[in-house]
């Protein structure tokens, strides 16, 4: 780490062999055409990545110490764009399924779809406001399988209906895996995301609410997906939409729940508020 004052999200040394050889093949793939191998480490750079999630800082915020924000900007953009982002998390939840005695890939997902407030600067026409819970920004749309691990993530305005959300989810898990044959979605979604994943070959099922209880009352299994959004809530820069593009902020989803999945795999705990 160049010598510098360890950050409680940086990587340990058990945690980097997890993703390490999926960047050195990235490198490996994109030499410099000047033969330069890069002034920085790519250790420091997922570092660098981590820290700014994990604080909510502002690019230009980032520590001297770690490599300078336009650094790593152009290799969050770079893995964003290309994917590697997302096959570093996919790989590890496949380590993380299959350490729990499961198949890499889920039978059964669990969609939901939340509002979240946009921050000053993005822009407006990637945002919109949902009516229902008077929130102008973006949604957040997930799908997780029982374990709690994230199949999919797609970013709409807060403008579109759960409808849209939930469709968008089901063609990108039916487009990433061909093993999802359930989904368990809230009252939120209607009759047209019910269709829709009979397209794709996934039965979605409406858990209904049990018209008696009152407040908030966790269903089984559904619960999985609120369990996942609070987990999120701890990567400051995810308590509200900051990014540019919605690209982005999936990707940010991503790399927050690799640093999740990477502590699993390594029996190390999440820092937590109350150790700030």
């Amino acid at each position: 780490m160049s010598g510098r004052q360890p950050c409680k999200s940086d990587l340990s040394d058990e945690r980097w062999a997890l993703i390490e050889p999926v960047i050195a093949s990235w490198k490996a793939q994109h030499p410099s055409v000047s033969g330069h191998r890069g002034a920085y480490e790519m250790r420091e750079i997922v570092n660098a990545l981590l820290y700014q999630f994990r604080t909510g800082c502002q690019w230009d915020c980032l520590p001297h110490d770690l490599p300078p924000a336009g650094a790593v900007k152009y290799y969050f953009y770079k893995w964003r764009d290309d994917g590697t982002g997302q096959t570093i998390h996919d790989l590890l939840r496949w380590q993380v399924r299959e350490s729990r005695g499961r198949k890499a890939d889920p039978s059964l997902v669990v969609p939901d779809a939340q509002s979240l407030h946009a921050a000053t600067g993005v822009l407006a026409g990637t945002t919109g406001r949902d009516a229902a819970k008077k929130v102008p920004g973006r949604k957040r749309g997930l799908a997780v399988d029982v374990l709690g691990l994230v199949i999919a993530v797609v970013v709409p305005a807060a403008s579109a209906h759960d409808n849209a959300a939930g469709i968008a989810l089901l063609e990108k898990v039916a487009a990433d895996t061909d093993t999802v044959h359930k989904a368990l979605v809230d009252q939120g979604f209607k009759t047209a995301v019910i269709d829709h994943g009979k397209k794709v070959g996934i039965d979605v099922e409406v858990v209904e609410r049990n018209p008696a209880a009152s407040g908030f009352v966790p269903q089984p299994i559904r619960w999985r997906v609120e369990q996942v959004n609070g987990i999120l809530m701890l990567h400051p820069r995810l308590v509200r939409d900051c990014e540019h593009r919605p690209a982005s902020a999936g990707s940010g989803v991503y790399w927050a729940i690799s640093d999740r999945m990477s502590r699993m795999l390594t029996a190390t705990s999440t820092p937590t508020w109350r150790g700030a």
